[in-house]
């Protein structure tokens, strides 16, 4: 069962959270369960389980936010494709309100967001006070894909991680909590992934061939995520990383540490801004 509770086991943000300086994610298990023991059934009862506490705070922090408060939440999800950044937004994202949500899938810029800036189009999605955002992909994609494809020249995107350090200390300043997720799966596992997907019909809509373009590029990747990863992983900001060979535990570690975050928020219920005995009466003698 989970041990990430207040038993002297300590916070899976803890466990979780990339440490400062070079980071290899080969020293990284994909298929590890940290924090966890048990089966992948526990493990979908440990998820179900999270429900009403994560929803019970959400709603605190969009109450909060209704009465004057500045904070919100934004999740960001980066990961290989099929790492599981929409089964995460199913899973976890499902137990909590949608009014209290707001969540962004970031695709190829259009050529008007290109000519604005490659923040541009991230602070339009930003969540309001209030609400958790998230992220499917995200402004990393501009020192990823952008890197890796050779879409703009080296000296821009160098530039770009120092951009978004200064981005995120804004929001950090602004009243907004991120909590950066990379999704770490192997590469034998995407292969699986990608082959289950050809091999069932229902799933022929979520294949893209280009998928397998990308996949060739592997290495390349590797090495622009554990730049992202180091260069970009200051305290206003950490990273984690998840492991997500195994989608259950995925989905279960990255809705705790959306859990530990809101508990570490702690929004109150706001204060009635009216007298609650004149309004019981005023109400009984309807």
């Amino acid at each position: 069962m989970a041990k990430n509770r207040a038993d002297g086991s300590g916070k899976l943000l803890d466990a979780l959270r990339v440490p400062e300086g070079p980071v290899d994610l080969g020293a990284y298990d994909p298929r590890a369960t940290t924090g966890f023991e048990g089966t992948k059934d526990d493990g979908k009862v440990a998820l179900e389980a999270l429900g009403d506490e994560v929803s019970d705070w959400q709603e605190r922090l969009f109450a909060e936010g209704r009465k004057g408060g500045n904070r919100s939440v934004l999740l960001v999800l980066q990961g290989m494709d099929t790492s599981g950044k929409g089964g995460v937004i199913r899973h976890g994202a499902g137990l909590m309100d949608p009014q209290g949500l707001r969540i962004t899938s970031f695709k190829a810029p259009t050529p008007a967001e290109r000519r604005r800036g490659f923040l541009w189009r991230v602070r339009q999605a930003l969540p309001e006070p209030g609400m958790i955002g998230i992220f499917d992909r995200s402004h990393y994609e501009d020192v990823l894909i952008a890197r890796v494809r050779n879409l703009v020249a080296p000296p821009v995107w160098n530039r770009r991680y120092e951009q978004i350090n200064e981005f995120e200390a804004e929001l950090a300043d602004s009243g907004v909590t991120i909590l950066k997720c990379f999704l770490h799966i192997s590469e034998d596992q995407q292969k699986e992934r990608l082959a289950a997907r050809l091999d069932d019909p229902t799933k022929h809509w979520k294949y893209n061939p280009g998928d397998i373009d990308e996949r060739e590029l592997w290495p390349a990747y590797v090495q622009a995520y554990q730049a992202a990863l180091e260069k970009c992983n200051g305290p206003a900001a950490p990273w984690y990383v998840i492991p997500s060979d195994r989608k259950w535990y995925r989905n279960w570690a990255v809705t705790t540490l959306l859990l530990e975050t809101l508990r570490d928020l702690d929004p109150q219920w706001p204060a009635a801004d009216f007298d609650v005995e004149t309004e019981k009466t005023r109400l009984a003698t309807t």
